[in-house]
């Protein structure tokens, strides 16, 4: 059986427990196929000292805590991007060291280009070994537009990988936007949920739900919402849109005065993740015009559950859905396309669950399933094993 490394700063770990699931899920899912270990990554603000020691040609400051599934790797780096390559890469000459003091992987995978592609380039070179990446267009995309004098050695390592997936059609294309096509094998898979058994669209569902954690208002754009939701109020075609989520007290406080102007929104609280279909099962609409998304599987969710969506252009699952009159697409800078898009979903509802009932009996949407997943994330990690012979 192959043995490869997957490298992650979004791993749960038992340094930091609270972090996305979707890279455990989709490595999970390929975990009978291959013998497969985690190194989790997570950074530290250094002290004056050890950072210097380290620049003089000293090793990184690394602490390290075994769990079940393999390592977590705490390492000492500065914030904001500062020596960003430099400390990334001696993270990768640590890495190296442990792994060669191991059986040695056959592939090594860094689940995203603009951090983990350092240090896992750098190891696998050292190591005489393939590397594959992940992209994940949130935080690849920001920091090729921020560091362009990355792009060179971003470039190198985008090209150099063996394989490449990327969680959406977006991302991908924005990356060789910036970076080139790439020749080598290449993959789109999406992430998986184990929300993927559908639900029938209710044609009668009313009011317009959102899901999200209140600490995440921001970033998921719910100013844009009320100020959406206050232009349909004013052209006389109101709508009430739910708010479902938790956060502490403050969050709720701060969430509230956000959407205070808006008189048809209301905080529903935190649901579990056994209710939620339901809960989307009986909306209208779902809305989310996150201002940052690598994929949202809120959205996903949403259409299994019998829930037509509106998410944002450029983002999230943008290029999976085109041309679908379940699932619109809007500017999320702009509050009077998303209140036009709300009130014509709205309007058409019936048309479009009845689509997406259609949907969900597809091949496409079995796309989007836990067993597609892992059938094309295997091919996909069996043809950068390939370069292993």
């Amino acid at each position: 059986m192959a043995t490869i490394a997957h490298l992650s700063a979004d791993f749960p770990d038992p340094v930091v427990e609270g972090k996305t699931r979707a890279i455990r899920t989709i490595v999970e899912l390929v975990d009978d196929r291959f013998d497969q270990s985690i190194i989790s990554i997570n950074r530290r603000a250094p002290g004056f000292a050890e950072l210097a020691r380290s620049l003089l040609g000293g090793g990184l400051p690394i602490e390290t805590l075994a769990f079940p599934a393999g390592v977590a790797m705490t390492y000492a780096a500065p914030g904001k991007g500062i020596l960003h390559r430099v400390m990334l890469e001696k993270l990768g000459d640590a890495i190296c060291a442990r792994l060669a003091g191991e059986r040695t992987p056959d592939l090594l995978v860094g689940h995203k280009l603009t951090v983990e592609g350092f240090p896992v380039a750098r190891a696998a070179s050292r190591l005489g070994k393939p590397y594959a990446l992940t992209i994940q267009g949130d935080t690849d995309c920001k920091i090729l537009a921020l560091r362009p004098d990355l792009q060179p050695a971003l470039k190198r390592i985008f090209h150099g990988a063996a394989m490449v997936t990327s969680f959406a059609p977006w991302s991908l294309e924005a990356v060789e936007s910036k970076l080139g096509k790439r020749q080598g094998p290449t993959f789109v898979i999406p992430c998986p949920t184990e929300l993927d058994r559908p639900l029938a669209p209710d044609p009668s569902g009313s009011g317009l739900l959102t899901v999200f954690h209140l600490k995440s208002q921001r970033r998921k754009n719910l100013a844009t919402m009320a100020r959406a939701m206050d232009m349909l109020a004013d052209r006389g075609e109101a709508q009430e849109l739910a708010v479902v989520g938790g956060g502490s007290p403050k969050d709720m406080e701060v969430a509230r005065k956000v959407a205070s102007r808006a008189e048809h929104i209301f905080f529903e609280g935190p649901s579990d993740r056994a209710a939620i279909q339901a809960r989307m099962n009986r909306a209208a609409a779902f809305v989310l015009p996150s201002r940052r998304e690598s994929f949202g599987l809120v959205f996903v969710e949403a259409l299994f559950a019998g829930c037509p969506i509106i998410y944002p252009r450029g983002r999230a699952v943008d290029g999976y859905f085109d041309g679908m009159p379940f699932a619109v697409a809007v500017d999320p800078g702009d509050p009077a396309a998303l209140a036009d898009a709300i009130c014509e979903l709205t309007r058409c509802q019936a048309e479009a669950k009845a689509a997406l009932a259609e949907w969900q009996a597809s091949d496409h949407a079995r796309r989007f399933t836990r067993p597609a997943i892992a059938e094309d994330y295997g091919k996909a990690l069996e043809q950068a094993l390939r370069f292993a012979d």
